[in-house]
């Protein structure tokens, strides 16, 4: 099967080219190839001749977002949209990983692929739009929702945490946020079991279980055998530009019916916490 992925330097990126040893994969970069751009988006298939492309390329700032809705709409969404049109051209099947920020977070129990879209951020809402405009130019592309995305070559929560308690003996965290911890590294298998069953529709894929920012930092912590301490606070002692959804499960039930598993977020973390220290 061959895979051409843009959006290959990020973190979920990194994953997929080193989980994908079985499968052809060519990576590009922003650099490479701006998905704002149709005709550079043209010539990059035309050189690798996927079966699949998988769009993991965004503008992924929430906070940036708020603050910069055109180029939040001009990467998220009409990127998005050009690569759907290029992967029509040329009969490709397209993968597009979308968000937990599709929603509005006001759920109490997971959130199913069902669910209506009520976006309460750029961000959210560009990817929203996004999900909208590909089903209608390829009905059998496949929408891959996730949440709370972390791994190693980059910047992300666990990373943060870990840099912040080896230098603090106290940390603050928000405790009135729910979701789900999701390791790319366990995202990036489940993307390429998606592939190779030539999945469509609306999946979401996440980490088993869940758990607020409190509880995630705590066990960074923990199983790092830091001494800082954490404490948890509210969502207003850390005002940001852009809302945070309160509760932002995801359902397992459309994974598990295509025989997608996905370890314990617990499980997940350990297994980080070893590539980290490799």
């Amino acid at each position: 099967m061959r895979i051409t992925l843009f959006g290959a330097t990020g973190l979920l990126g990194n994953a997929l080219m080193r989980e994908s040893a079985t499968d052809q994969i060519a990576g590009l970069s922003s650099k490479d190839a701006d998905i704002r751009n149709p005709e550079a988006i043209a010539q990059a298939l035309a050189g690798t001749r996927p079966d699949w492309i998988s769009l993991a390329a965004a503008y992924t700032d929430v906070d940036g977002c708020e603050s910069n809705p055109t180029l939040a709409f001009a990467v998220n969404r009409d990127g998005a949209i050009n690569v759907a049109r290029a992967a029509k051209k040329i009969h490709a099947r397209l993968l597009f990983l979308s968000t937990d920020y599709v929603f509005d977070g006001t759920k109490t129990t997971p959130y199913e692929t069902t669910d209506k879209r009520a976006p309460q951020t750029v961000y959210g809402k560009t990817k929203a739009e996004a999900e909208l405009r590909l089903a209608e130019i390829l009905p059998d592309c496949c929408i891959v929702r996730t949440s709370w995305v972390y791994g190693t070559g980059g910047k992300c929560f666990p990373d943060t945490i870990l840099n912040l308690a080896a230098t603090r003996p106290e940390l603050n965290v928000v405790n009135d946020q729910r979701g789900s911890p999701t390791y790319t590294i366990d995202l990036a298998r489940a993307i390429l079991q998606l592939c190779r069953q030539n999945a469509t529709g609306i999946v979401h894929v996440t980490n088993a279980g869940d758990c607020t920012w409190y509880d995630f930092a705590q066990e960074i912590i923990g199983a790092a055998g830091l001494p800082a301490a954490v404490n948890p606070v509210s969502s207003e002692a850390f005002p940001r530009p852009a809302k945070r959804p309160a509760y932002s499960v995801l359902s397992p039930v459309s994974r598990e019916k295509l025989s997608i598993n996905m370890p314990d977020w617990h499980d997940a973390l350990a297994r980080y916490l070893e590539e980290r220290e490799r």
